[in-house]
């Protein structure tokens, strides 16, 4: 039986102690629930893409070790180490996504993956949790010492990325980053100046990326009229969830996901939902508000400024990831290809996910947070 002691000063022994298991095993959950869909949805993806049967499967099954393994070591990092892995990071993932736009693999009009030693990933997954940390360092920083101007170097980071992230381009990424950006310049404390410069140059930039960039365009137009282009995907995903009903058609007895080709990543959720139905569906989406309102809650109790700007920032990434991916799945958004954490199809989608939850539970210790008890 596992057993280990408050006194324990060991690295697993302090690990086990001051984490929140609430969080840790929650995010476990997740995890499994991901196998399951992995188990269900992608044998007849492999077989309509004319690969071995499970290899979808066993890819899905590699990755959650070393997942595993980076939500562990993460999680034991102080602020300091987290501060200088976000640094590493953020400088190596730019670099990536850079070369991206040169020597990347073009999927659907853009260009965000990069074949690294047989090993094909998407590096803007990895600069998402670095700019977080890297903008509640500078902010809380800039709260120590008015001389230090962190709101204009968090500033320029954010624009380098979103910088790169237009060219490719990703506007999914760029409303992610942006929106949590947002959020922790707010908790930062911001003028009403400010706050309406932001709205319109937020508002400016949406307009003309739909002027200007012609995917956008057509996703935004199908949507808004659904006369308009092909709806195939959707209204398969729609179906999906039509079958499944209230509590689902049973494990592997879908039938939508052997007509839909993103069925085992961006609409894994429609696979869900055929096979499990409405009430399990709304326990994933339960689960998913829970961690992040739960962690919010948690964090803000405490009085150290960059832990709650960088564990709120965190959370909401998790949170408008799995939202945008859910809603788009529902039709209720454009269409966008955003996985579903832990859930989907994706190995650098996960790992970086997995970097993201072990921030999180590190941010969250009861050491860093500095409870009054």
């Amino acid at each position: 039986m596992f057993s280990l002691s408050r006194t324990d000063s060991g690295i697993l022994g302090t690990w086990w102690w001051t984490v929140d298991r609430v969080m840790l095993f929650s995010f476990i959950i997740i995890i499994a629930m991901g196998v399951l869909m992995a188990v269900s949805a992608t044998p007849m993806v492999a077989n309509h893409l004319g690969v071995e049967r499970f290899y979808f499967l066993k890819r899905h099954l590699l990755y959650i070790t070393p997942s595993l393994l980076i939500i562990f070591l993460v999680s034991t990092f102080d602020n300091s180490t987290i501060k200088k892995l976000a640094l590493l990071l953020f400088f190596m993932s730019i670099v990536l996504t850079a070369l991206t736009l040169f020597i990347g693999t073009e999927i659907k009009g853009a260009r965000r993956w990069i074949s690294i030693l047989g090993f094909s990933m998407q590096p803007s997954e990895f600069t998402k949790p670095a700019l977080t940390i890297i903008t509640a360092w500078m902010f809380s920083e800039e709260r120590k010492n008015k001389e230090f101007h962190g709101r204009l170097i968090a500033s320029f980071f954010l624009a380098i990325n979103v910088f790169l992230l237009l060219l490719q381009p990703d506007i999914g990424m760029i409303v992610i980053t942006v929106a949590v950006w947002l959020g922790q310049l707010f908790l930062n404390g911001l003028s009403i100046a400010l706050v309406l410069t932001v709205i319109i140059v937020s508002v400016c930039g949406f307009v003309m990326a739909y002027l200007f960039i012609p995917h956008v365009t057509a996703r935004v137009d199908r949507f808004l009229d659904p006369s308009i282009g092909d709806h195939y995907q959707i209204n398969r995903s729609l179906e999906a969830f039509a079958n499944g009903g209230l509590f689902g058609v049973g494990p592997g007895e879908g039938v939508i996901k052997k007509h839909l080709p993103d069925a085992h990543a961006d609409f894994v959720f429609a696979v869900l939902g055929e096979e499990f139905g409405f009430f399990f569906c709304a326990f994933v989406v339960a689960l998913i508000c829970f961690v992040v309102v739960y962690g919010m809650i948690r964090v803000l109790k405490g009085n150290d400024l960059f832990s709650i700007l960088a564990s709120v920032g965190l959370l909401s990434q998790f949170g408008l990831q799995s939202f945008i991916n859910i809603a788009s799945t529902l039709h209720l958004i454009p269409t966008k290809g955003m996985t579903l954490p832990f859930m989907s199809y994706g190995g650098s989608s996960m790992l970086a996910v997995s970097i993201l939850v072990g921030m999180i539970l590190a941010l969250g210790k009861r050491k860093n947070i500095h409870y009054e008890e």
